[in-house]
C-alpha cells in the first residue's frame, strides 16, 4: 500500500559551459539563476572533466542531468558521453538564438534563457 507521500518533482543537477565565449558566460549566469529558482542544483562539470569519482556517481544517480552547453562544440556533452553518463538532457545556447561572439550578455538575456529553458 503506498503512502502517498513520494514527491513527483524529479532530482536535477545543472551543469554549465562557463568557457571564454559570450554563450559560455550566458550559460553559466543561466545555470546559476536556474539554481537560485530552484529549478536545480547546479554542479561542478569541471569537476566531471578532471574525473573526479564524487561528482561522477552524483551524476549517475541524479534523476536528471541538464548541461547547458554555450554552442556545438557540446564540451558538456561530450564529457558526460566519455564518462558513459547517459541521463542528460543538453540545451544549447546557440540553438536558443544566441550567436556566438555577437549576442550581448545582460540580465534580460539570461531571464529569457531560463525561461525558454524551464518551458522546454
Amino acid at each position: 500500500m503506498s503512502c502517498g507521500c513520494s514527491s513527483e518533482k524529479k532530482a536535477t543537477l545543472i551543469y554549465a559551459c562557463s568557457g571564454a565565449a559570450n554563450t559560455g558566460a550566458a550559460a553559466d549566469q543561466t545555470a546559476r539563476l536556474l539554481a537560485r529558482q530552484r529549478f536545480g542544483a547546479m554542479t561542478c562539470l569541471a569537476a566531471l572533466g578532471a574525473d573526479l569519482s564524487g561528482f561522477i556517481e552524483s551524476a549517475k544517480s541524479t534523476d536528471e542531468n541538464l548541461i547547458l552547453d554555450g554552442c556545438p562544440v557540446a564540451c558538456g556533452k561530450k564529457i558526460f558521453d566519455k564518462l558513459g553518463i547517459k541521463n542528460y538532457k543538453q540545451v544549447l545556447m546557440t540553438e536558443l538564438g544566441m550567436q556566438k561572439g555577437a549576442t550581448p550578455v545582460n540580465e534580460e538575456l539570461i531571464q529569457e534563457l531560463a525561461k525558454k529553458i524551464k518551458e522546454a
